[in-house]
């Protein structure tokens, strides 16, 4: 960039990440709460479990796409922010079919409408949000880089966490989401309208042609991903089909042994095919390591994300007397309380990380995770869920500033896009493994024991940093041009 950096710079280029988690936050809220008006009791969870499957393996697609087609475009408005501007006009119109089609439609009709609605919804804001990632590249001095990625992670996490509770949590009242729905459209809007005044110039020098390849190669990942999901989950539901008939006890060990079982190969499976396809044979003492800090990501996201997707189910589960509006609040200042505990443990978590490892942070984020979600499934009041609710919170703003550096330790420079490009994969892996296999555990054995089997992937993950090398590697062969 030309001209120097301004204080509204930081604004400008950042503040759509705030629009972008407000809305994954809101839809966590009234998804649910719309989705049990159209499905069955008994399925609930399943069928949630597969709206978020196809949901994000449609976001992983379009996210990755838009990337690469806005590193290409020569718009006299700049590479980005026609694409940002596209994600958030046309989400504000999905957000207006999710409220028709929630007060007008019935049964499974209104289930497949709201399917399909969801995965607009995906398409659209993963347009905005994959050219939204290279408005630090293309703009901001590489010095700048540090307080950049530091403003952009209070407004991706902990400051749309508390705006969902204090105000759009409220506004869900007795199934009327249209006042939620215009206040999140209002704010989409906004967000991009500030956006547009970011300082991004039209691309002046010849572009080079653009490759399909790299899109192939994540097309047959996230075919496989899927493949590795779908076939855990059915396998999962055949087994716990057949323990339906053993004793209550001895029904619901093999079930939590199998979920936890089921969403454990996924992960190794999904992560292993991933780095298989995309690196092959190459760099072996890299993709090791790599492999595994991969698997403890996803390990802890699976927990995390998906200790959100289900929360409303799970708050309805363990506090049935407290139903409608209730339980809506309730679930707004539990995420209120969880993202400030992210943001006052993301301030220190690098320190701490300098001081005593990366590994050894990742390591206390999994079991203070654990912790937290045991004391939230004991709660016997909202002051105990809320205060497990904040262990869980400090433990991910820990393992989101952790787990991060380690991982840049870990891949090759000069092969730095192409490793967290499977990385991303992994990350979006988590929200469909959790739900898809999740979901129908929920319906048959109940949330609350989901919420452990979510409690059980932090541990999971812990146990997965034994498999990294905590040090700078390098490749021990040469590897190819990225094609």
């Amino acid at each position: 960039m030309e001209r120097k950096i301004r204080w509204y710079d930081y604004i400008t280029i950042n503040i759509f990440y705030f629009a972008l988690t407000a809305r994954s936050q809101t839809l966590a809220l009234i998804v649910p709460l719309i989705l049990v008006k159209f499905v069955d009791e008994s399925v609930k969870g399943a069928a949630l479990g597969n709206l978020r499957l196809w949901g994000l393996m449609t976001a992983v697609l379009i996210q990755a796409l838009v990337g690469i087609m806005s590193d290409h475009s020569s718009s006299r408005f700049g590479r980005r922010r026609p694409f940002i501007l596209f994600g958030g006009v046309t989400e504000v119109l999905v957000y207006i079919l999710i409220g028709v089609i929630a007060a007008t439609m019935e049964g499974m009709t209104g289930y497949w409408f709201l399917f399909a609605a969801y995965i607009l919804s995906m398409f659209s804001a993963n347009a905005g949000h994959g050219a939204l990632q290279g408005l630090i590249p293309d703009i901001v001095p590489e010095e700048k880089h540090g307080i950049f990625a530091g403003v952009k992670a209070v407004f991706e996490l902990p400051a749309p966490m508390i705006f969902v509770s204090f105000v759009i949590s409220k506004q869900v009242a007795n199934g009327n989401f249209w006042p939620a729905i215009i206040t999140l459209s209002g704010v989409v809007l906004l967000c991009v309208a500030i956006t547009m005044f970011s300082p991004e110039k039209p691309v002046k020098e010849p572009l080079p042609k653009m490759d399909w390849k790299p899109i192939l190669r994540l097309v047959l990942m996230t075919a496989v991903f899927t493949v590795v999901i779908l076939g855990s989950g059915a396998v999962v539901n055949f087994v716990n089909r057949m323990a339906a008939g053993l004793p209550e006890a001895s029904a619901l060990t093999v079930t939590v042994a199998v979920g936890v079982l089921g969403m454990v190969v996924a992960v190794v499976l999904g992560v292993w095919g991933s780095v298989q396809i995309s690196l092959g044979g190459q760099g072996k003492a890299v993709n090791q390591s790599f492999t595994w800090w991969v698997i403890n990501r996803l390990a802890f996201l699976v927990g995390a994300t998906n200790l959100s997707i289900f929360a409303v189910f799970f708050l309805q589960e363990r506090f049935a007397s407290l139903q409608g509006v209730v339980i809506e609040e309730m679930f707004g200042q539990l995420i209120m309380f969880v993202g400030l505990a992210i943001f006052i443990s993301s301030i220190p978590a690098g320190w701490l990380s300098d001081k005593i490892g990366q590994k050894p942070v990742c390591a206390i984020s999994g079991v203070l995770a654990l912790i937290g979600t045991i004391v939230v499934i004991a709660s016997p009041n909202t002051p105990v869920l809320y205060g497990g609710g904040i262990l869980i919170g400090l433990a991910t703003g820990l393992f989101y500033s952790a787990s991060w550096a380690l991982g840049t330790t870990l891949v090759p420079k000069q092969e730095a896009g192409r490793y967290l490009g499977i990385h991303n994969l992994a990350g979006a892996g988590a929200g469909a493994i959790g739900a898809y296999i999740g979901g129908p555990i929920g319906d048959g054995i109940g949330f609350t024991t989901l919420m452990g089997i979510f409690g059980l992937l932090f541990l999971i993950s812990t146990l997965a940093l034994f498999g990294i090398k905590e040090k700078s590697l390098t490749v021990v062969v040469e590897l190819p041009p990225t094609a």
